[in-house]
């Protein structure tokens, strides 16, 4: 195996999943559940990101070829997602019965795409694209950044028992407003890339 090509998918993936980023917003989406529910949905979407981004790296594009969907086209799916929570969240709706939901929690948009987001996704298929003869390795990688975002993400449950009614309140209209930015960034950077394989295309 090749520890550089490990060590590089590891900080990749590691960073783009931002665990220490997300551990907050994965508390808010859970909230109410019992601590047994909500390690049930971390351990559930750690499995399902690590799942979709291996075989991501695997046969990313093979698939989206297939579909005739690009990366760009995928950044507007997942920025629009994530604009639909923060709304729900700035709304103060994340209070419905998620716990009725913990299945759709942990696949979307816990695992999809908070922890294999688009950028996430893309980076994989790069990696194992750069690195033919060491696929191993960038599965290490992967795998290896994944259990550490899914340990970080886990400890975020004892956050719960420090935040009172208010607090909670606070941190979910301010987690909302910085998840419905990302939201626009994630979807602006995808529709400026649909507008230049536009313009490209047009001046062929």
């Amino acid at each position: 195996m090749d520890i550089s090509v490990i060590v590089k998918t590891f900080v990749a993936v590691f960073v783009l999943a931002d665990a220490l980023g997300n551990a907050p917003i994965f508390l808010v989406l859970t909230k109410g559940m019992e601590p047994e529910q909500r390690n049930s949905v971390v351990d559930r979407a750690s499995v399902v990101a690590t799942g979709v981004l291996l075989g991501f790296a695997f046969g990313g594009k093979a698939i989206l070829n297939y579909l005739h969907i690009s990366m760009a086209s995928l950044r507007v799916a997942g920025g629009l997602l994530l604009l639909l929570i923060a709304f729900r969240m700035l709304e103060g709706e994340v209070d419905t019965p998620i716990v009725e939901q913990e299945r759709d929690v942990a696949i979307t948009p816990l695992a999809l795409p908070l922890l294999a987001g688009p950028g996430t996704l893309t980076t994989v298929m790069l990696l194992m694209s750069e690195s033919p003869n060491a696929h191993l390795s960038v599965v290490v990688g992967i795998v290896a950044a994944m259990v550490v975002t899914w340990f970080i993400v886990r400890q975020a449950a004892h956050i719960d028992h420090l935040i009172g009614a208010e607090g909670a309140v606070i941190i979910t209209q301010l987690l909302g407003f910085l998840l419905a930015a990302l939201a626009v960034e994630i979807g602006s950077a995808g529709i400026r890339e649909l507008f230049l394989l536009s313009s490209v295309a047009t001046s062929f």
